[in-house]
């Protein structure tokens, strides 16, 4: 609880104890209540009970230890890209994925004086860098913050009217603060797209279209990733995201993660995985879920 701003503390003390009381219905999130995640949680899950946990291994945890039933995390940006850590935190969390949300996000800068006198923008890297066309042009520095709502919850507690906060224009009435300027995105179709993860090998039922998410690491030799997608060509399977990262400092060993369209137990995609499989040092499927929004 220490670890937020003064002003937010009653915020997430209440939160917190509605959730404690039926944590089947919490759903656990990054950030201070108002954050993007904060929006994006109430969205997927309308009666559920917001948690808010100060980062992401935090929400992790909650499902984890049974203090939530489900997290909702924010996993990539139309702008951004890739939200640091979380392709780390995923593989490790040893929960599965099952679902997605796509949030349209509305930036606000707010503070507690005018425009004019800001000189600094305080929010999470990824609002900043989703900004930064904006906050350049009106001589406007940028400062990072854990989360966006938790950015605005501080600058209500600094009460320095040359530091402003980026966040959901809903911040602002959370915290007491004015509104200076909306829609500041450097994009209109600024979306972030968030995963909801949750305990156990669950399967997915209902109709689709259905989404999988893996992850995977190739054999150090020539090749190898060309190898080891040919699979999925061959068998049609429509891959949509590929992303590689680096673990451990070698600098050798290159993991994938990777969504692609279809559920196992369908042949193409079966015998992609199984081709896969061969000439990968390991595979795991993350989850597989239904598409919140059809690609291609």
């Amino acid at each position: 609880m220490e670890q937020y701003p003064v002003p937010a503390r009653p915020l997430v003390e209440a939160m917190t104890n509605a959730a404690a009381d039926d944590p089947d219905r919490a759903v656990a999130f990054q950030g201070a209540p108002g954050a993007n995640s904060h929006l994006a949680a109430i969205e997927l899950f309308p009666e559920g009970l917001p948690l808010p946990c100060f980062d992401f291994a935090d929400a992790i945890d909650a499902v984890k230890d049974g203090r939530a039933g489900v997290a909702v995390i924010p996993i990539e940006n139309s702008l951004h890209g890739r939200v640091a850590d979380i392709h780390f935190l995923l593989p490790e969390s040893g929960l599965v994925i099952t679902g997605e949300h796509f949030l349209s996000i509305r930036h606000a800068l707010m503070g507690t004086g005018r425009l004019e006198e800001v000189t600094q923008a305080m929010s999470h890297p990824q609002a900043l860098g989703q900004c930064r066309h904006w906050l350049r042009a009106h001589g406007i520095s940028q400062a990072s913050y854990p989360d966006t709502a938790g950015a605005a919850a501080h600058v209500a507690a600094l009460g320095d009217p040359a530091v402003a906060a980026l966040a959901p224009p809903g911040a602002a009435k959370l915290y007491g603060l004015e509104l200076m300027a909306t829609d500041i995105a450097d994009a209109d179709h600024n979306t972030t797209r968030f995963v909801v993860l949750a305990r156990g090998n669950r399967q997915p039922s209902g109709d689709g279209p259905w989404m999988t998410t893996l992850i995977f690491e190739v054999k150090n030799v020539p090749a190898a990733l060309y190898k080891a997608l040919g699979g999925f060509a061959t068998n049609g399977v429509n891959m949509t995201k590929l992303e590689s990262y680096q673990r451990g400092g070698s600098f050798a060993a290159t993991e994938f993660y990777a969504d692609v369209d279809g559920r196992p137990g369908e042949p193409g995609l079966d015998r992609a995985l199984e081709e896969l499989g061969f000439h990968a040092k390991w595979l795991r499927v993350l989850g597989t879920y239904r598409q919140a929004r059809t690609r291609g």
